[in-house]
């Protein structure tokens, strides 16, 4: 290690004239064999490695401003104190590390701990205390971004500079002694967590649990998300390589290290704020924040707590064995103490197929794919256990919400996954929730992750789940919308809650409460999600939910495509007064495929030919010797549309320009149906096929096609959301495709005769029945029992005229 020499670094302060400019600073040295001090503290304005070393050859403005550096000061004051209490040498982090070699850096951080353990003493700067005495209790105001206690207690680094050190002497912000570790070890137990006699004699023969010691991190903070693992690889003893952009995965590294070290299952004991799926390990050491009394149990131990457990119960391992039978139970329990003695239970190790590990589980009485297993540590609520759910050929973390049947647990070599492929998806939905925004309705946050744009992405092997929060401020009107993945099956789910989230509370929290309302209800959306057994591939699915103190309602149109690719429209409308709370999901049967070119679904309502627009198969229809513009809506009846207006020719009733770019028809390209044979011959290259849906002899070919469609964008979709309150159920052009003339080949390709096309203008139209412009009828019995409701009002104010006020007018 490089220590400071301490002499030559007050000497260059002191006179730095007449100081030789060749004298070094620093030095390397052996840890074990040099008497050193060792300071801790926060970081701030700090002095680099190569400004120490180069100061003396810096010219006078640049070493001038150094000097005046709050970090140079802080090691002019702690070289000071080493001087005092007689140590030549002194190692700073800041200044004794060359970061630009990586190999250092690596070095440094693997043996940190061992040189704070080696140190004589370590000098513990709190820049945040202002007083001559150590504070003694918490003070919210003062260390309102510190849990009420001084900085350097929530920092990740500190805590093994807390432990390792023997001696640890603490100092206020003007380096006056406050104390030192031994002294202050209750009052530091208080603020910390860690056991008093740790602090006072170090972690070795300590019988502490992995899970404990990580709960001392679970509330530390780093700069950098990496050191949340880095600065805990000397209190568990192990080495691993420094990845600085891994981000989380280096914790995941920290814990398969640990695996590899110890066989402590409590590592496993692990429990998040929220309910997560996925890997075994831990995503971060605040999951550990409850495990302060999870104890690891030895062998004898771990028998005796299965005993009591299962054997007070009078419980037995299948329906085939007699609960009385206290042969047969003394034969089980002697089967899992011959387990927990065995070769197996002791083997902990890590592969590619998992993590390996023999555990005791009780399997659920409604999945066989779900189990718990009980783990070989304990806390205050007796043995741990945890949720597992086989995926593929290894078992992932869960939760089980159903109740376990009475059965004794029968040992089982388990391979657990311990990574999370973020690369794999399982099942992606595309949101669409434009038209939310018409009345108000936005995103205000998701959880348990963020994301943006318009693709849902779940990516768990058995269970995933993200809610998203659509809030109207004005309205004080919320709800949420429920995107998961649950045993091979996708689900949607809508809910409003009573409670309108406050400021204090914020959108997070209310998240937060709907994702765990629906992560422990997940198995009942999945299993109420639609299967296509009997149904059209073009069906789509609608859940509504009324929103609470309002007129509006939410309504969540799903349609898979395929398995694992869904579409999910959002939208807001007036509610027809049907229900209070989440309806189920209906079924919209469709006769003709739905399109999904514009914001917001559409169904095609006629359709005799097939092309395809940028690629995309389009099924459209011939125009019936009518004159079609593209916009044109109206009713559509025995294929003939019945026009009653078009959409550019209202938007300026609604203040729109028609000539913003926004609303400007797009041209897509047309092509030949992609289902069509190759044809022998055709007119002209530009030339298109069109697939005939009800085949006669031959096909159609278009000269010199093109297309025109609304413009697929936000701005089209809440156009047709403006019109929708007096357009319900009717039809509306997206598309239409002219062209010069067309003429017809046979399946050879071959030509057969040539129609006049010359007054052909639009020849194909795309007609739809857009989802938003789709109403439910008022809810009659609903209605009814409001008029019930009048009639008994009105009947009473009858009776009893002199309860309303004089003056009062009620009208119907």
């Amino acid at each position: 290690m490089k220590l400071l020499d301490v002499e030559a670094v007050l000497d260059l302060e002191t006179d730095i004239q007449e100081t030789d400019p060749e004298r070094e600073v620093l030095k390397e040295l052996n840890d074990e064999d040099t008497r050193y001090a060792i300071l801790s503290h926060r970081w701030s304005a700090e002095v680099g490695y190569e400004e120490m070393t180069g100061l003396m050859k810096m010219e006078e403005r640049k070493r001038n401003k150094v000097r005046r550096r709050y970090g140079y000061h802080k090691i002019i004051k702690s070289c000071e104190q080493a001087m005092k209490d007689s140590y030549r040498w002194l190692w700073i982090d800041t200044c004794c590390i060359d970061k630009r070699s990586s190999s250092e850096l690596s070095e440094a951080i693997n043996s940190m701990y061992r040189w704070y353990q080696n140190a004589q003493v370590c000098y513990a700067y709190l820049n945040d205390v202002e007083e001559s005495t150590f504070p003694t209790k918490k003070d919210d105001n003062k260390f309102d971004k510190s849990n009420g206690w001084p900085e350097w207690f929530v920092r990740g680094w500190t805590l093994q500079e807390l432990i390792a050190p023997k001696e640890v002497e603490f100092f206020n912000k003007d380096w006056v002694h406050i104390g030192n570790k031994r002294r202050l070890a209750p009052m530091l137990e208080e603020i910390t967590g860690i056991w008093r006699d740790v602090l006072t004699d170090g972690l070795s023969g300590k019988s502490l649990s992995v899970a404990q010691i990580m709960s001392w991190a679970a509330n530390r903070k780093t700069t950098r998300v990496e050191d949340r693992a880095y600065s805990l690889m000397g209190l568990f003893g192990v080495n691993m390589p420094m990845l600085y952009g891994e981000g989380k995965k280096a914790f995941r590294r920290l814990q398969l290290e640990i695996i590899r070290e110890y066989n402590d299952q409590s590592i496993l004991a692990w429990k998040p704020q929220n309910p997560r799926a996925g890997s075994v390990l831990a995503e971060d050491p605040s999951d550990f924040q409850g495990c302060s009394r999870t104890r690891q149990l030895e062998p004898d131990e771990f028998v005796d707590e299965l005993t009591a457990r299962f054997e007070g119960r009078g419980l037995s391992c299948s329906p085939r064995i007699a609960v009385d039978s206290r042969a047969r139970n003394q034969h089980k329990l002697a089967a899992l103490s011959d387990a927990v003695n065995s070769q197996q239970f002791h083997t902990f190790t890590v592969s590619n197929a998992g993590i390996q590990v023999f555990l005791p589980i009780v399997p659920s009485r409604d999945s066989p794919s779900h189990c718990r297993a009980i783990l070989a540590c304990m806390d205050l609520g007796g043995l741990v256990t945890i949720d597992l759910v086989f995926s593929g050929r290894s078992f992932a973390r869960t939760s089980i919400n159903s109740l376990l049947p009475a059965a004794y647990p029968e040992f089982e070599t388990l391979h657990l996954i311990h990574h999370q492929d973020t690369n794999q998806t399982r099942c992606e939905f595309t949101l669409d929730d434009n038209l939310a925004s018409y009345h108000g309705f936005t995103r205000r946050g998701t959880y348990p992750r963020e994301f943006t744009g318009s693709t849902v992405a779940l990516s768990s092997p058995a269970d995933d789940l993200v809610v998203i929060v659509y809030a109207n401020d004005d309205s004080r009107s919320c709800f949420a919308i429920g995107f998961g993945y649950y045993l091979g099956q996708e689900w949607v789910h809508v809910a409003a809650y009573g409670h309108f989230p406050t400021q204090d509370e914020g959108r997070t929290d209310f998240g937060r409460r709907a994702y765990n309302r629906m992560w422990t209800a997940r198995a009942q959306h999945a299993e109420s999600m639609p299967t296509r057994d009997g149904g059209s591939e073009d069906d789509r699915f609608i859940k509504h939910v009324h929103i609470p103190r309002s007129i509006w309602a939410a309504n969540v149109v799903w349609s898979e495509w395929r398995a694992g690719d869904s579409t999910v429209l959002v939208d807001v409308v007036q509610c027809p007064g049907c229900c209070d709370g989440p309806c189920a999901l209906t079924t919209i049967p469709s006769d003709s495929p739905s399109t999904f070119a514009m914001h917001g679904l559409m169904k095609t309502v006629s359709c005799s030919y097939r092309v395809t627009l940028d690629g995309r198969e389009v099924l459209v229809d011939e125009c019936p010797g009518q004159r079609i513009a593209l916009g044109d809506y109206g009713d559509y009846r025995n294929g003939n549309l019945i026009r009653m207006g078009n959409v550019f020719e209202d938007m300026s009733t609604l203040g729109i320009d028609p000539g913003y770019s926004a609303y400007c028809p797009v041209v897509p390209r047309v092509g030949t149906s992609q289902s069509l044979p190759p044809l022998l011959h055709m007119e002209n290259a530009n030339d298109v096929a069109v697939e005939d849906q009800f085949p006669r002899e031959g096909y159609m070919v278009l000269h010199q096609p093109k297309a025109i469609s609304l413009p697929a964008n936000e701005h089209g979709a809440l156009l047709l959301k403006a019109l929708s309150t007096r357009l319900t159920g009717k039809h509306l052009v997206i598309t239409v495709i002219q062209c010069s003339d067309f003429y017809k080949v046979d399946e050879f390709g071959i030509r057969e005769h040539l129609r006049d096309g010359g007054a052909v203008s639009t020849l194909l139209y795309h007609i739809v029945s857009p989802q938003t412009w789709k109403r439910e009828r008022p809810c009659a019995q609903r209605r009814e029992q409001f008029t019930n409701i009048w009639e008994h009002f009105h009947a009473l104010v009858n009776v009893v005229p002199s309860i309303i006020p004089w003056g009062v007018c009620l009208r119907y």
